[in-house]
């Protein structure tokens, strides 16, 4: 096992030690570290087709490539804790653990981007409706639906209003309206966000009202919020009962006991 470990820990050190010879070389530009990682993974590690979406999605401006070289990254500086890990597991399990240590490695950016994309979302439908009569306000005084973001995004620190004001930033810079609504339900893919998107197509397109559904669209997005709140304080109820009966029950019979078997030796003692 410890020749195991050291032969993971050779190849580790290679591959830093290639990633930083190939970025010494002469370049126009100084790039990254994990650009240049990317550079030395093999080739036929292609990120999937949907890790662009899920990137963006988590709020990351990581490149694919840089992705995929930083699981490869992680699956090696995995292997020796699971080489370390299988010498003290069990009979059998040892090679088990030896064999899914870098798996474990290699799948745990994923995790870690699928956490910050729910974050995300949960934030996104946290703010939504405070935006939305924000945003109502500024259609009822006249504002065009772009400059209504706009001016949403420039008077809220959430981070959904931060994608509000990108998504006008982008229509000032000549993208069409309907492409940055799509890029802003890319980022936070939300259902809410979908419909709220869908509404300010219609408005951009067909001038269909727009007050009375931003409205709508606010008290709907209270009340799911309402609706999760409700179902997560149901989750918990039976958690809570858990921990109760298996600590907070036990801890109150052990002092119990120890009163009587206290009480008790005082009886023998005083006899």
């Amino acid at each position: 096992m410890i020749s195991a470990a050291l032969g993971f820990a050779a190849a580790a050190l290679a591959v830093a030690g290639t990633a930083s010879i190939h970025g010494a070389r002469p370049r126009k530009a100084r790039r990254g570290f994990t650009h240049r990682l990317a550079a030395v993974v093999p080739a036929r590690l292609r990120p999937p087709l949907d890790l662009a979406a899920r990137l963006e999605a988590a709020g990351s401006h990581a490149k694919p490539a840089e992705f995929m070289a930083l699981k490869a990254l992680a699956a090696i500086a995995a292997a020796p804790l699971g080489a370390a890990a299988a010498t003290a597991a069990p009979g059998r399990l040892a090679p088990i653990t030896l064999a899914l240590a870098p798996v474990a490695g290699f799948f745990a950016p994923d995790l870690r981007l699928r956490k910050r994309t729910k974050a995300r979302i949960r934030e996104g439908r946290r703010d939504l409706p405070s935006l939305l009569d924000l945003l109502r306000v500024a259609v009822d005084a006249g504002m065009a639906p772009r400059r209504a973001l706009e001016a949403v995004g420039d008077r809220s620190d959430a981070p959904l209003a931060a994608e509000f004001a990108n998504a006008a930033a982008q229509t000032h810079l000549g993208e069409p309206f309907d492409v940055a609504l799509t890029r802003l339900t890319r980022r936070i893919p939300a259902p809410e966000l979908e419909a709220f998107a869908a509404a300010l197509r219609r408005a951009a397109i067909h001038g269909a009202p727009l007050s009375d559904t931003l409205a709508a669209q606010a008290r709907d997005a209270r009340l799911a919020r309402r609706r999760r709140i409700e179902e997560e304080a149901a989750k918990a109820a039976p958690k809570i009962q858990l921990v109760v009966a298996l600590l907070l029950v036990p801890s109150v019979l052990l002092m119990v006991a120890a009163a009587l078997a206290a009480a008790m030796l005082g009886a023998v003692a005083s006899h």
